[in-house]
């Protein structure tokens, strides 16, 4: 195979995964089992994904053919009025369920009033405990991805993923040898973690301003909230 469409498959590889919301390589290749470094060659276009493609294909939900040469059923857009739930917070809790439980599709899609800029993730706000910050019901709106590096975030609340895989709202405070402290309202600091991600807050939804789709079942039952 040319080299030309080596690299024309490894820019569709990085293309779809940031689409699908995983920052890097190493996040892709962690959450669907991928071997790191194969997964990392063929995003860099060190080898063809031949063999791969049809699990890529089916992680990422488009075509074999699409991820080989550019034909057939390729990353759908995002619905501009529309938002994934992907878990639910109390104050000082931990969101939940787990990063991995979540569904690509989410726990439910949410209709928004308004067009949003980029392709987004939602958080469900449960109980008054995080007033007067967030309303119970409230929806709050993040980037999926994140927008900028973590210093700009020091000071600011925004949705977070430690190394170990916990999510939460909490205010971003620079800790000590390049972790962070994460604060909020009714809990104490969680202290001199390591972030994995951060998700910036686009918008905070009242209740009566939301519309909700049709449930789809499932995980978005009764979640109980473990406190940090």
């Amino acid at each position: 195979m040319d080299i030309t469409r080596i690299d024309e498959q490894a820019e569709r590889l990085r293309r779809v995964r940031a689409l699908r919301g995983y920052r890097t390589a190493k996040d892709a290749a962690e959450r669907f089992g991928f071997n790191y470094s194969t997964y990392s060659q063929h995003e860099r276009g060190q080898s063809a994904i031949t063999r791969a493609a049809s699990d890529y294909a089916r992680a990422y939900k488009v075509s074999e053919g699409w991820l080989l040469s550019g034909e057939g059923e390729g990353p759908s857009p995002f619905d501009k009025r529309k938002v994934k739930l992907v878990g639910y917070v109390g104050a000082g809790a931990q969101v939940e369920p787990d990063f991995e439980q979540v569904p690509e599709e989410g726990l439910e899609q949410i209709d928004v009033p308004f067009d949003l800029p980029d392709e987004m993730v939602a958080f469900g706000v449960r109980g008054d405990s995080m007033l007067p910050v967030f309303k119970d019901g409230s929806v709050i709106v993040v980037y999926r991805e994140q927008q900028r590096p973590l210093e700009h975030f020091f000071g600011e609340e925004a949705a977070v993923r430690t190394e170990d895989g916990r999510r939460f709202i909490k205010t971003i405070m620079r800790g000590q040898n390049g972790s962070v402290n994460l604060i909020s309202w009714n809990a104490a600091a969680i202290e001199n973690v390591h972030l994995a991600w951060v998700g910036e807050i686009f918008a905070v939804i009242p209740p009566l301003a939301l519309k909700k789709v049709k449930r789809q079942g499932g995980l978005q039952g009764n979640l109980r909230l473990k406190t940090a």
